[in-house]
């Protein structure tokens, strides 16, 4: 189980053209599916749920909103196997309407890193003038640049390139796969 979180680089695929919920698959570089999550439709307070496959037998983590319809919501990820919380992520709702910006805590709640946008400028490009520029996020944690997460233009399936760099043991495995989950789940539909 724990070699699921333990590869260099993922790939989340989401359909665009799913009309209620949405349904998230994650690969690894051997095309290996690692992680499935079926979202529902009309939730007012975010529960996403990561499998291990399509089954959906055997859940592997939870991101869980600590609040209902929030701007600048609070995302708790559980490792579920261990029933322990593993940290929170939390969106900054207002300096997102120009950059995305996304803080990292640990379980402890100190504030460990930060996912932002690649480029203010592309950032400013992509929400008002065509949104057909692929995102990217940098993860700097502790100053470091640990992974990127890089958006790859597909007009029918929305894929999210997750790809670790040298001081990649500087950031949790299981926060990155939740960091990518949230990008997609929240970032996704503005786009």
């Amino acid at each position: 189980m724990l070699e699921r979180f333990q590869r260099d680089s993922y790939l989340l695929r989401r359909k665009v053209f799913k009309l209620f919920g949405g349904a998230f698959h994650i690969y690894g570089d051997d095309d290996e599916l690692l992680f499935y999550s079926k979202q529902k439709a009309f939730k007012l307070k975010e529960d996403i749920r990561l499998y291990s496959d399509e089954s959906l037998s055997d859940e592997v983590l939870t991101i869980l909103a600590q609040s209902a319809i929030d701007f600048a919501a609070v995302y708790d990820v559980v490792d579920t196997v261990n029933d322990t919380l593993v940290g929170s992520i939390k969106r900054e709702g207002w300096r997102s309407i120009a950059r995305d910006e996304w803080r990292i805590f640990d379980a402890d709640g100190n504030e460990v890193g930060i996912i932002i946008e690649d480029s203010g400028a592309l950032a400013f490009v992509r929400r008002f003038v065509s949104n057909l520029i692929p995102q990217s996020f940098i993860v700097d944690i502790a100053e470091n640049e640990v992974c990127q997460y890089k958006q790859q233009f597909n007009p029918f399936v929305y894929k999210l390139r997750l790809q670790f760099g040298e001081d990649a043991n500087a950031f949790d495995r299981i926060m990155s796969i939740a960091g990518s989950v949230l990008i997609a789940a929240i970032e996704g539909r503005q786009n």
